[in-house]
């Protein structure tokens, strides 16, 4: 079997370090390191433990525009990010989100006297996501319960098990004006940034709400305040912004019909555990010489 000599940082979680000992590495300095589990932050940090003996890296995030952007990754070596790890977290809080969109608790959480409020069932409603990858491949069982109706649009087109229908990127227009609840589960990439604007908030309409657990520059954020402000949307759920963190004072926090979490679809503490397991069955593969789960694709993106 091939030796993986593993450099665990700059957060040497103890679940990661268990997890790389029971795949049978051993945890070493960064000089004496052929793969680096990187757990932590800011990436530029990379710098002081890459060498050219580093054979292979796993990063600990799906979301890798910015160390694409910084120059961080190189063809010198394999690179891997967590495809499917997260997802389920993430699922959850799409369920969250879409059911207080339904149900209208951002507007509710903000008033202080009892009057009546409008909702919606679910039943009957259609839920569209834009990206067919992990997350939504998760929300989609979690929904069908409540009696929705699901379409999906991803790159190739490729059908999403669960899904109505399922569009390519042509169909965007479409996925959209049908779509009641617009789910954002696409990567950021040079195509995809700036996807959502003016033009397809109108689409989605006063009586459709957009949830973004993806990126926040998927969307134009001063288009989605003026749509939202003009009521041309009928709300957002937003795990994510542009920018992030949002500042305080920014419009989006003081409007009734949006709803904004802290980047904390995957609750802080909580992505240790499926990480380890991601990290433990990709070093067994490493060792073995199988193909690793998760290989970034610089070209792609993602």
């Amino acid at each position: 079997m091939r030796p993986a000599r593993v450099w665990l940082g700059p957060d040497a979680h103890p679940l990661l370090a268990e997890a790389i000992q029971r795949a049978g590495g051993s945890l070493v300095e960064a000089g004496d390191a052929n793969v680096i589990a990187w757990h932590g932050w800011p990436p530029g940090r990379i710098h002081e433990v890459l060498h050219s003996g580093i054979e292979w890296v796993q990063l600990d995030l799906t979301g890798v525009e910015r160390w694409l952007e910084e120059g961080l990754v190189d063809g010198e070596r394999t690179w891997t990010i967590v495809r499917d790890a997260y997802a389920p977290d993430v699922a959850d809080h799409v369920l969250a989100f879409v059911l207080a969109a339904a149900r209208r608790l951002p507007e509710a959480a903000r008033r202080t006297s009892w009057a009546p409020l409008e909702g919606e069932r679910l039943e009957g409603r259609t839920v569209g996501f834009v990206g067919g990858g992990a997350i939504a491949r998760e929300s989609i069982p979690r929904l069908w319960p409540l009696g929705v109706r699901i379409v999906a649009l991803t790159r190739s087109g490729q059908t999403v098990a669960g899904a109505e229908r399922t569009y390519g990127p042509s169909g965007l227009p479409a996925l959209l004006a049908e779509s009641d609840y617009v789910v954002l589960a696409a990567p950021l990439t040079a195509e995809t940034r700036g996807l959502i604007g003016a033009a397809e908030l109108e689409l989605i309409g006063p009586g459709g709400w957009l949830v973004n657990v993806a990126r926040g520059a998927l969307v134009r954020t001063d288009e989605l305040v003026e749509a939202l402000e003009a009521g041309r949307l009928g709300g957002a759920c937003l795990d994510v912004t542009d920018p992030e963190p949002l500042p305080d004072g920014h419009p989006l926090w003081r409007l009734g019909n949006v709803l904004i979490t802290p980047h904390s679809a995957n609750p802080p503490g909580t992505v240790e555990e499926p990480l380890a397991r991601l990290l433990e069955d990709n070093l067994r593969r490493f060792r073995e010489g199988r193909e690793l789960l998760g290989v970034l694709d610089p070209a792609r993106g993602y």
